[in-house]
């Protein structure tokens, strides 16, 4: 069994799940509207440009996590499905990842979003596990704090190994998936890098080391 890796965003995803749901809460009117979209375009242009600061990311995308009940915030990630996900899925993703299933391969989604986010994207993908950022959580309700090691840029190889050790499986004819230069740590560790839709830094870079370039989106 190998293990089929996929980042998720602008990936196995026409679109970004995290902005997106930054734009959900924008548009319900459950964070203040202008300050709030003005802080979410412009960490997602870092992230683009590969600056992105984490943790100053992560106070703010997590606050609003600590404000409301798990009960709210689950009703409101059902919308967000419907509303911001569905229409983003990608047919080809669906057919990729079907291809790994039959080859009786492994399938891990690894993101940087955080699990409140993608942990029910990644269950409706049918997909077997997901590693994602985690908010903690203290007596079922979110603090507004990381869990651990946030799962972004060399955090995903870390936190890749820590599962790798507590599950006994291996990189060995491993896939992973990528449209984000950020990634490139990960990409580098696989047997078989996959550049998907990628950003100008990778799509160079892939094209230097001879690694695949497909599109999902065609």
């Amino acid at each position: 069994m190998s293990l089929a890796i996929f980042d998720l965003d602008n990936t196995l995803l026409g679109g970004d799940s995290d902005h997106a749901w930054g734009q959900f809460l924008v548009s319900h009117g459950i964070v203040d509207g202008g300050d709030y979209q003005q802080k979410n375009d412009y960490f997602y242009q870092q992230y683009t440009n590969g600056g992105l600061n984490i943790d100053e990311f992560l106070a703010f995308a997590l606050k609003p996590l600590a404000e409301h009940s798990r009960q709210q915030l689950n009703r409101w990630h059902a919308e967000f499905m419907r509303e911001a996900i569905d229409p983003i899925r990608l047919p080809k993703a669906a057919l990729l990842l079907e291809k790994h299933r039959a080859a009786g391969d492994f399938l891990l989604i690894i993101t940087a979003t955080n699990e409140f986010v993608t942990g029910p994207i990644a269950a409706s993908m049918g997909v077997d596990h997901i590693l994602a950022t985690v908010p903690q959580m203290v007596n079922n309700a979110y603090t507004g704090e990381v869990d651990g090691t946030p799962c972004f840029q060399e955090g995903k190889v870390t936190r890749l190994y820590e599962w790798l050790t507590q599950t006994g499986n291996d990189l060995k004819d491993s896939y992973f998936y990528s449209d984000s230069h950020n990634d490139l740590p990960l990409l580098k560790l696989v047997d078989h890098p996959i550049a998907v839709d990628p950003d100008n830094i990778l799509e160079q870079y892939s094209t230097e080391h001879g690694w695949p370039i497909i599109s999902l989106r065609d």
